[in-house]
């Protein structure tokens, strides 16, 4: 089954894990709404300017690639977009926003998009 997936601190460059993350869910099937502060395009999707807190409906999975230093100006942000769950993936991981997400009924996982995908576990 298909899940939406917002990745956040999305990028065009190959070498990053969020890059590779969107490989790999396209890979899978899976719709990609990659969101940055860098412009450009990733396997034919547009970044969207985090920036601009663009209003996107129905995601399921937030994928997190902001270090916990930058998330605090979007928490709210994020959370409005009521997704079923927010994987933090290594080095992204953030108690206090975890804690809010929780009380919001949102599933948090701190984990790797990656193995998840790879091992079927997504």
């Amino acid at each position: 089954m298909s899940k939406k997936t917002a990745i956040f601190g999305a990028t065009t460059n190959p070498s990053r894990y969020a890059y590779l993350a969107a490989e790999r869910l396209i890979s899978h099937n899976h719709e990609i709404v990659p969101i940055g502060i860098k412009k450009g395009n990733i396997f034919g999707t547009s970044i969207l300017d985090l920036r601009e807190k663009p209003d996107i409906k129905a995601i399921d999975t937030i994928t997190m690639y902001i270090g916990p230093q930058n998330q605090a100006e979007w928490e709210e942000y994020i959370l409005s977009l009521n997704p079923k769950r927010i994987i933090f993936n290594p080095g992204s991981e953030n108690r206090s926003l975890a804690e809010k997400a929780s009380r919001r009924g949102i599933e948090v996982l701190n984990a790797c998009t990656l193995v998840m995908l790879g091992n079927g576990l997504f």
